[in-house]
């Protein structure tokens, strides 16, 4: 139960919503951190009608003001300017007059989840990230994060004369996917044959894992065994041969668009992966070609020697950056 004597100060909602899990927490003005409200699994809920509802109940569990948040900050896995936001990788939808009903004393931002990633990337100490091969982050310069998780995210962050960060957002997840190897063009040919276009989307994410086991499984002329991407990330790490090959063409995907990243932003303030997949198998991610493939850009491979690349191993980035993007308002 909160301390009844800090009920009385404003208290902002903030969430990172994605394919897989909702995460909500609350923040002060005088403590722009986020704190832990409440962790709900998509699949749990059917409707996000349920999970407010549930985050209302919760809240006052807390001991937090009756009357709920002052001002709220949700970063969403959709596009955030929709008038319905529609989650690209789960079935759920809500509207502002649906947040109005829950919410009904708080003034509302919708963002992306990945510009409230880019927006926590300044805020990260090294005690956050483990660094992947040489490299450095220069202060005040382009950073950018992507992030293989249930989906792809993208996002950059720049930063004004001041050195006031200015977040900008897109889909880069949803760019053509560009083959490398021989390898790699044999897979393009099996998911194009299934999806028409592909996108980087359909490699480097949990259901890409499964896409690249699948088409591997196919070229080599032997049945698959795994269906699921922990089951082929598990079996990767104890060295079943199609599984590692299947992570390890993953890695050195995500090295390849990581550097066309680092080329088009000019990211000289680092490289940030994000998401659920890169913290739990860094073992592989060291061992795989994603450092030499980040490198590997003709003429340009000088420019992205000194870049630093880094996987974020801090537990919530995205509702560090929602509280962030409400701060920067106050």
């Amino acid at each position: 139960m909160t301390d009844t004597s800090t009920v009385t100060k404003p208290h902002y909602l903030v969430g990172d919503i994605g394919g897989t899990n909702a995460r909500f927490a609350y923040v002060t003005p005088e403590h722009h951190r986020p704190l832990p409200l409440a962790k709900y699994r998509v699949a749990d809920f059917q409707s996000f009608d349920e999970v407010m509802a549930r985050l209302v109940s919760d809240w006052r569990e807390l001991g937090l003001p009756e009357e709920g948040p002052e001002k709220t900050c949700l970063a969403v896995a959709a596009p955030p300017h929709l008038e319905t936001i529609s989650f690209t990788n789960s079935p759920w939808r809500f509207d502002r007059a649906l947040l109005n009903r829950h919410l009904t004393n708080s003034s509302i931002d919708i963002i992306n989840d990945f510009a409230a990633i880019a927006r926590a990337l300044p805020a990260l100490s090294s005690a956050d990230v483990e660094q992947i091969g040489a490299g450095v982050i220069e202060s005040r310069q382009p950073m950018v994060s992507i992030g293989p998780g249930t989906g792809t995210g993208v996002a950059t962050v720049i930063f004004d004369q001041a050195g006031t960060p200015i977040v900008i957002e897109g889909e880069g997840g949803h760019v053509d996917f560009a083959p490398i190897t021989d390898m790699e063009f044999e897979v393009l040919k099996r998911l194009r044959a299934r999806f028409g276009r592909v996108s980087i989307e359909r490699l480097l994410c949990g259901a890409g894992i499964v896409n690249i086991y699948h088409a591997i499984a196919e070229i080599r002329g032997v049945q698959p065994e795994y269906s699921t991407p922990s089951d082929i990330g598990a079996a990767a790490q104890k060295e079943l041969p199609l599984a590692a090959e299947a992570m390890a063409m993953f890695f050195a995907v995500l090295g390849s668009s990581a550097g066309n990243l680092a080329l088009t932003t000019g990211a000289m303030g680092g490289v940030f992966i994000a998401g659920g997949i890169a913290p739990r198998y860094i073992d592989l991610l060291r061992k795989s070609d994603f450092r030499a493939r980040f490198l590997a850009k003709g003429r340009f491979a000088d420019y992205n020697t000194n870049i630093g690349t880094f996987v974020i191993t801090h537990d919530d980035p995205g509702l560090l950056g929602a509280a962030l993007c409400l701060g920067d308002k106050l």
